[in-house]
This record gives C-alpha cells, sequence and structure tokens, in this order.
C-alpha cells in the first residue's frame, strides 16, 4: 500500500473516531472503556505477534512500544472498570 493512502486511512479513523467520541454521552464513557479492553487485548496479541516476526532494528522498535503500550492500555482500563464498578458497592459504616 502506498504511503498516500495509508495516511488517508489514519485521517479518517481519526476523524470517525472524535465523531463517534463525541456523540456519546458522558455517562457511557466508562462502560464503553470498559468494553473495549477486550479490543486492547486483540492489539496487544497482535503487536506480541508482529514483534516476533519482525527482526530489523525499526521493527524491534516498533514492536517493543506496541507492546508496552497495549499493556498499558489494557491494564489501565481495567483499574478505571474495578473503581467504577466498587462505586455501586454498598458501604459497610458500621452502623447496624
Amino acid at each position: 500500500m502506498t504511503p498516500v493512502f495509508l495516511t488517508l486511512v489514519l485521517v479518517l479513523s481519526i476523524f470517525l473516531g472524535f465523531e463517534l467520541i463525541s456523540k456519546v454521552p458522558s455517562t457511557l464513557h466508562t462502560p464503553l472503556m470498559s468494553g473495549s479492553n477486550a479490543i486492547s487485548g486483540i492489539t496487544l496479541v497482535g503487536a506480541i505477534a508482529s514483534f516476533q516476526l519482525e527482526h530489523s532494528g525499526l521493527g524491534v522498535i516498533l514492536g517493543t512500544s506496541a507492546v508496552c503500550l497495549a499493556t498499558i492500555n489494557v491494564v489501565g482500563g481495567y483499574v478505571v472498570t474495578d473503581r467504577m464498578l466498587s462505586m455501586f458497592k454498598k458501604k459497610d459504616g458500621g452502623n447496624q
């Protein structure tokens, strides 16, 4: 694929993502993020696979950064989801 075509796909995906996220009500952002953790997990598996296939210097650097960023995204998403779900638990205040 040509770099011009790939740049066009990148720009269109950024525009589409921005438009979709701006239309979502703020109360749904956190639940949607927890659902997107599965997609980030798939990204992590793909990053690991591409990291193992590529043996050039640039490929190793890009593969390592993809694995690191996808891992941060997955772990951070689950931490935020856990915190969100803990807000809905009943608190034991000691009053009986």
